[in-house]
């Protein structure tokens, strides 16, 4: 089948396959890919909470760091979930050439951006991490783990902007596949670098730069030489305009500062319990947050399963196919999540022993904290579905204010107000988590359903001469 054939039929599936049969296929593979993903983000941490004796401490040192790989995922969806979803749009409305020029303005941004946080996450890891909470005995594990991380920034950006780009096209299959090129190469290399080389959490750090530059590089083959793809990298379109990037970086405000924020809420709840909890309640932190991305990274890969069906039937104006999008994403992703959801609040210490079996404090801290963290798990697929949706459609004020919402008007004022109002300290902390959580879920609903049957009318309505 050639270029033009398979570009049409994915096109054809987009506007007329049964919406959710569409979804599950499109969904499975970015399910998967977002499942393979998670384990980069934890593989490094249960071999170093299993490090002989010292695997307690260095899985703080390593939970200091998340705010460089939380900067990193912002930068990246600032351009990938800004510029997919508009090329997508433009796709929908049969205008292939825009949809180029986006995708090669966002690979030259990419690129630039990683060049300064490179040089800033490597060249004062020691300041920032003091600053993130790190004592005089988890810098030593967290500062070699940062320095290392950093220099792979480029890999990092470009693996993750741009198989969003192979993402939007209906190709969710290759999208897992660069996904799982690097994990498991990372899977491989951990114990190898960490026990067999002895390198510790500079192994760990290393393994993974050398798994994300993989999955870069097939990312990037992909867009510039694959057979299947619909969009090109092509160098007339490399330099970037305002007249591009501009509603480019609009739309990718709001997982920006979802992302951004992320590591704001990092260094806050690290600080506060570093404070009031010391090194266990760190650790503790540490395992929540990572069990927190399990629910919710394969309930994005659903939404990046959904986001090609929304935003290219928006764009060929058939808003019935939008709305049966996401539905069924809201249904798929509600059924995983409360799954995980009373996993966790029926067996906390089970996660808890995923990353270290030897310290019985962590246990005893890390199990009572879960179950508070996550408490209202089982609702945030709304909020999530909702800021999918609008994303999806190109609606970037609504969808930056609900990443907003939850972290920096709510999340991160009551870690420290709370504290001062409950004599328990470190619980105040860890309960900011889902009373931020259901104000933000209830608020989504409301615009969702203000705003978004709003948008669809308008598109059902007659079509511009």
């Amino acid at each position: 089948m050639s270029q033009k054939a398979i570009a049409a039929d994915v096109s054809a599936q987009l506007a007329t396959a049964p919406v959710g049969k569409l979804l599950l296929r499109l969904a499975v593979p970015t399910v998967l890919a977002q499942l393979v993903n998670l384990l980069y983000n934890i593989v490094d941490r249960i071999y170093i909470g299993h490090m002989p004796v010292v695997g307690e401490t260095a899985l703080t040192g390593v939970g200091l760091c998340f705010p460089l790989t939380y900067f990193l995922s912002a930068f990246a969806y600032l351009v990938g979930q800004g510029g997919a979803p508009r090329a997508s749009i433009s796709m929908g409305k049969g205008d292939r050439d825009t949809a180029e020029r986006i995708l090669g303005s966002c690979f030259t941004s990419l690129i630039v951006l990683s060049i300064p946080i490179t040089a800033v996450f490597a060249g004062w890891s020691e300041e920032l991490l003091y600053l993130f909470g790190a004592t005089g005995e988890t810098i030593v594990y967290a500062r070699p783990y940062m320095r290392i991380y950093a220099m792979g920034s480029l890999f990092v950006m470009l693996a993750l902007g741009l198989n969003l780009f192979i993402t939007t096209q209906g190709y969710t299959r290759f999208a897992m596949v660069t996904v799982l090129i690097g994990a498991v190469t990372n899977i491989v290399l951990d114990p190898v670098f960490i026990y067999l080389f002895d390198m510790g959490v500079a192994g760990a750090a290393l393994a993974t730069i050398l798994s994300q530059a993989l999955s870069a590089a097939f990312a990037v083959w992909f867009l510039l030489a694959s057979p299947h793809t619909k969009l090109r990298i092509r160098r007339r379109y490399l330099r970037p305009s305002p007249r591009i990037m501009g509603p480019v970086l609009a739309l990718g405000l709001a997982p920006f500062v979802m992302q951004a924020t992320e590591a704001a809420l990092n260094i806050s709840f690290n600080a506060s319990l570093s404070q009031y909890g010391g090194r266990i309640a760190v650790g503790a932190m540490t395992i929540a947050s990572t069990v927190m991305q399990m629910a919710w990274l394969p309930a994005q890969g659903i939404g990046q399963g959904a986001q090609p069906i929304m935003s290219y039937n928006y764009g060929a104006r058939n808003p019935q196919r939008v709305k049966a999008a996401f539905r069924a994403m809201l249904r798929i992703s509600a059924a995983y999540m409360f799954l995980v959801w009373a996993l966790v609040q029926l067996f906390p210490e089970l996660f808890v022993l995923l990353f270290n079996s030897e310290s019985q404090a962590l246990m005893e801290t890390g199990s009572w904290a879960l179950r508070v963290y996550t408490a209202v798990l089982c609702l945030f697929c709304i909020q999530l579905s909702v800021q999918q949706a609008f994303l999806s459609i190109g609606m970037a004020k609504a969808s930056l204010f609900i990443a907003c919402l939850r972290k920096v008007i709510l999340l991160i004022p009551l870690i420290y107000i709370l504290p001062r109002w409950m004599e328990n300290k470190v619980l105040a902390i860890f309960l900011a988590e889902p009373v931020s959580d259901l104000i933000s879920v209830t608020v989504s609903l409301i615009l969702f359903l203000v705003f978004f049957r709003r948008e669809m009318a308008r598109i059902e309505g007659p079509q511009p001469s």
